[in-house]
């Protein structure tokens, strides 16, 4: 790849800038590309943006950028949108700092801003050079999500139409699902959980297959019948219902006839039981009824010591079969709950009885 230091000023870059939705992200007098479609979204907050500018009117040096240079003379941001991005909004007086906008300042002031020079790497490769500069590159500052960095292999049409419904700030999945789904649209979660959803955890083969689709309509229709049908089954809201794998109980139970009024009355009784120690498991354990999703309230070291004093360190089911070892050391043993918590049986001292590994195994087994 052949690469060439320039020194080109802020006067020049925000030339002739556009950010909209046809046009994308353009400078420098319409030959930059400010956001190419592997580059994430603008993710600066305020005080990151606000410190780009204030570096340019102290005239300290911001870091070097990097773009990329195509065969037809235009340009490519490979690293640097964040900054780039912030110091041409400001010109473009799309926010204020101290309550002074670009066109507040005096002429001095403003000349000082554009005529302030950024050092650009001009980069000129194929495309598997330009996105391994990308990889490298970015190992610092606003670092990359893992989808942020999927999104920069597996580029073209699907993508586009995927990363609008997924993507921007308020967009279609996040005003659907933002009570269901963690994480920022922007720093591509939405999308990242959809794929994750709809591919069973296999997100790169998934982009890989559809990378050249002309759409994500199997995506995301498929993501709001997720969401609908979570909504449907499970009538009252809860925050804990942010951010469930609901993908996989979709696919599991959505051909199921539920009674929806007797889940609800499962899951209320559930968040009023002490014993259950993660609540947002409570969702998948009324459909799947496996106690894992539950973690229920584990028995104190106290409580165990304290009953195997009691018991002489005996195993009752080892001394009930007669077997030749009924004695162990304490480390040797479990608690376990003499009324299983499924039957009603608590988690308190007088529901403990502590079994030799085995028999605790069997037990939980049966």
């Amino acid at each position: 790849m052949k690469i060439e230091l320039h020194e080109i000023t802020i006067g020049e870059i925000t030339k002739n800038y556009v950010d909209n939705d046809e046009e994308g992200v353009i400078g420098y007098g319409g030959k930059l590309n400010i956001r190419p479609k592997y580059q994430r979204e603008f993710v600066y907050n305020n005080e990151k943006r606000d410190a780009v500018i204030d570096t340019i009117v102290k005239n300290f040096p911001l870091n070097v950028m990097y773009w990329v240079k195509n065969e037809d003379g235009s340009f490519e941001v490979l690293d640097g949108q964040q900054r780039t991005i912030s110091f041409c909004q400001y010109v473009n007086n799309d926010f204020s700092i101290n309550s002074r906008f670009f066109h507040n300042l005096t002429e001095p002031e403003r000349r000082q801003i554009l005529d302030y020079k950024v050092l650009v790497y001009f980069c000129e490769g194929n495309d598997r050079e330009k996105l391994d500069w990308f990889g490298i590159i970015n190992i610092g500052g606003e670092r990359l999500t893992e989808q942020e960095l999927r999104n920069a292999t597996y580029t073209g049409q699907w993508l586009t139409n995927a990363k609008s419904v997924f993507s921007k700030s308020n967009c279609a999945a996040y005003l659907l699902a933002k009570d269901y789904v963690n994480g920022s649209p922007i720093r591509q979660d939405f999308l990242e959980t959809a794929l994750d959803w709809i591919s069973k955890g296999h997100i790169e083969d998934y982009m890989a297959t559809h990378q050249h689709d002309p759409n994500a309509n199997e995506l995301w229709t498929y993501f709001r019948n997720v969401i609908e049908w979570v909504k449907l089954t499970f009538v009252k809201y809860r925050k804990e219902m942010k951010g469930i794998n609901w993908g996989a109980l979709y696919d599991e139970f959505h051909g199921l006839t539920l009674d929806t009024a007797e889940l609800e009355q499962k899951i209320s009784t559930l968040m009023e039981d002490d014993d259950v120690t993660n609540k947002k498991g409570i969702y998948s354990y009324v459909l799947t009824r496996q106690e894992k999703f539950l973690n229920i309230r584990a028995f104190t070291e106290s409580q165990k010591r304290q009953v195997y004093e009691r018991q002489g360190g005996i195993c009752p089911y080892c001394a009930k079969e007669h077997r030749e070892k009924t004695h162990y050391e304490i480390n040797e043993m479990e608690g376990d709950h003499i009324t299983p918590w499924r039957e009603g049986g608590k988690t308190v001292i007088e529901n403990l009885q502590m079994l030799c590994k085995e028999h605790n195994r069997l037990k939980s087994d049966r």
